[in-house]
């Protein structure tokens, strides 16, 4: 594998897609004003300009243009995926009382709760004004489903991330409904509207799927052993607040009655002091869940990579590969 690459595919996918992103970009802008209430382009600029990757739109784009589709929809397609992660970051940040996100302080800081609630709803709105003007009834009906396992993924985080019951099942349940389902959602709708056969959509779902849960398992690794000046987030983030992610569960699932009261304590009753993220950090160690949930990481990558063996042969297909590879070597 060349290493030069793997540092960067997102960067060649978006330099492959130049064009259509621009265009992505533009229709943002376009749908994100209004002339009524100009609180909503100010909370969405804040947010869409923020630089993150356009990972999701990217992949709407690159599965479309892999099938061999050079319409307009596709556009439409990712900027309806855009619109939809914006949304879900918009409530997720006042859910979770988020001060940062991407580096910079968040819309419901800046702003307010409220704001942050009510834009997150008006980009709902546009996503589905978007995703009707391609006239795919099937387009339609994935991004609505993906919508509400989105919805689902959080209400279900919300009620097992402090529960010392959830085990890897449903955290996995968690991670495919508030990440993995905007993931393979944003790759099948791309394979649909190229009109690609079954066999290929089936692939690219099954990509979009495997690539959200590693990326997912990496990010929530990272919190414990990342760079917090690479990930925009302080490490330890979760534990402080509370949340039961895979290494953590990990070390649950073999504590000692000592270790267990201490983990009731800190996640479930939230009683945390000085010194609770060091010990926790000792038991993870103790049991080697950090390398465990890397494992896992990687597990979800290279099935990723097997399920592009369905799709046609393109340079895109090459790229996705790599970026598969990438999202997990920010571990190594």
């Amino acid at each position: 594998m060349d290493t030069s690459l793997a540092q960067k595919p997102h960067e060649l996918l978006a330099a492959t897609l130049a064009d259509g992103m621009a265009a992505v970009n533009e229709l943002i802008r376009t749908r994100m004003a209004s002339e009524h209430a100009p609180r909503i382009p100010e909370v969405t600029a804040h947010l869409v300009e923020a630089g993150g990757k356009r990972l999701r739109p990217m992949l709407t784009l690159a599965a479309a243009q892999m099938c061999g589709y050079q319409g307009e929809h596709a556009v439409r397609l990712a900027a309806t995926v855009e619109f939809i992660h914006t949304a879900t970051l918009l409530h997720d940040d006042v859910v979770d009382e988020s001060a940062q996100r991407r580096g910079r302080p968040t819309a419901n800081l800046l702003w307010d709760n409220k704001s942050s609630v009510l834009v997150g709803d008006y980009l709902f709105s546009r996503s589905f004004q978007l995703m009707v003007e391609t006239g795919s009834l099937r387009v339609l009906d994935i991004l609505a489903n993906a919508s509400a396992t989105i919805a689902e993924g959080e209400v279900l985080q919300m009620t097992a991330a402090t529960d010392l019951k959830t085990d890897e099942s449903v955290y996995l349940q968690v991670v495919r409904g508030k990440t993995a389902a905007l993931f393979s959602a944003a790759t099948e709708v791309g394979g649909v509207i190229a009109g690609a056969p079954e066999e290929q959509v089936k692939a690219l779902f099954d990509y979009g799927d495997a690539l959200g849960i590693a990326f997912q398992i990496a990010d929530d690794l990272l919190d414990y052993q990342g760079d917090s000046k690479a990930t925009g987030k302080n490490v330890g983030d979760d534990f402080r607040e509370r949340k039961l992610t895979l290494p953590v569960i990990k070390a649950v699932a073999q504590a000692t009655d000592e270790e267990r009261a201490f983990w009731t304590r800190t996640i479930e009753k939230g009683r945390q002091t000085d010194g609770d993220l060091e010990h926790a950090l000792e038991l993870m160690a103790k049991y080697g869940t950090l390398d465990a949930t890397r494992d896992d990481a990687n597990g979800w990558a290279n099935k990723a990579k097997q399920s592009l063996q369905a799709l046609p042969d393109h340079p895109i297909r090459q790229m996705l590969h790599d970026l598969a590879d990438y999202v997990v070597a920010r571990l190594n």
